[in-house]
């Protein structure tokens, strides 16, 4: 299994480069500004991603476009990740790219010993930020479903991503992470997990965040390992990296079959024991 992944992500490079260039032409981004009156009007950008042709239907009324949300990394703006809403967009979602931190917010602090080691107070942000931005991208497009999203996101946005999932699990479709390094994956398996991973010597996930490949296989979670570094996925890095994540992604979206049916009386999905937080964590931009 895993020597046919490797082969599949090395044709995906190749196949990427074809793909995304004829299609990325057709998307149209638009960065949109809001203001949160309950947050002392907090601004909050977004940059949407959609593709011509869907838009045109959806305003006509004639489908609703699924919609993704993407989350960005500690330090990393909100529209250095053109390369995934370009793939999403393609595909065609409309795919809104948070900005999530401000000038003025103070630095993400780690707090080794605490709970995603000092990091809760940026998700609880993050979650509010997302909310928000859907309350508003109701009123500018109607038409799109908003209650199953699929939630993508790198690192401190990857785990914004799945804990936002923690608490919403019924309006979740797929999550999609990049090297997210503190929440532990949900493992009920109501909804699919991708989850591609670095292959970094400083920036490593915490204990029982990534859960075994037995719970993997139970569960519908995908991870793939890569040789690429945590801060080359983003638009950033190397052309290689982004075309490979592409490439891959694609081909893991075609194929839904694990997906299963979202049981809205069951309990909360579980997560993976956190187990004890890294004595220490580094704090370089991610």
């Amino acid at each position: 299994m895993k020597r046919g992944i490797a082969v599949l992500f090395s044709l995906s490079v190749v196949f990427a480069v074809a793909y995304f260039t004829a299609s990325k032409w057709a998307i149209r981004h638009q960065t949109l500004m809001f203001y949160d009156a309950s947050r002392g009007d907090r601004p909050v950008a977004v940059d949407l991603a959609v593709r011509r042709d869907r838009e045109l239907q959806a305003d006509a009324g004639l489908i609703k476009l699924p919609v993704a949300i993407l989350n960005h990394g500690n330090t990393v703006k909100f529209t250095e990740y053109s390369f995934l809403a370009n793939l999403f967009a393609a595909r065609g979602y409309m795919v809104a790219s948070i900005q999530h931190d401000l000038a003025t917010d103070a630095p993400l602090v780690t707090k080794a010993g605490e709970l995603y080691v000092g990091r809760l107070p940026q998700y609880h942000r993050g979650v509010a930020n997302i909310r928000f931005a859907i309350d508003q991208l109701k009123k500018f497009q109607p038409n799109a479903d908003y209650d199953h999203l699929t939630m993508i996101g790198h690192s401190n946005g990857g785990d914004i991503s799945m804990y936002f999932a923690k608490l919403y699990p019924d309006q979740i479709r797929k999550v999609v992470t990049l090297d997210n390094l503190r929440v532990p994956f949900l493992t009920d398996g109501r909804f699919k997990i991708i989850s591609f991973r670095s292959k970094d010597p400083v920036f490593r996930p915490d204990p029982g965040v990534i859960p075994s490949d037995d719970i993997c296989e139970k569960a519908g979670i995908t991870v793939v390992r890569t040789a690429f570094q945590h801060n080359d996925m983003r638009d950033t890095g190397p052309d290689e990296a982004k075309a490979a994540i592409q490439g891959m992604l694609d081909k893991m979206l075609d194929d839904d079959s694990s997906l299963r049916p979202v049981d809205t009386t069951s309990k909360p999905p579980s997560m993976t024991d956190a187990g004890p937080v890294a004595p220490y964590v580094p704090v370089a931009r991610n």
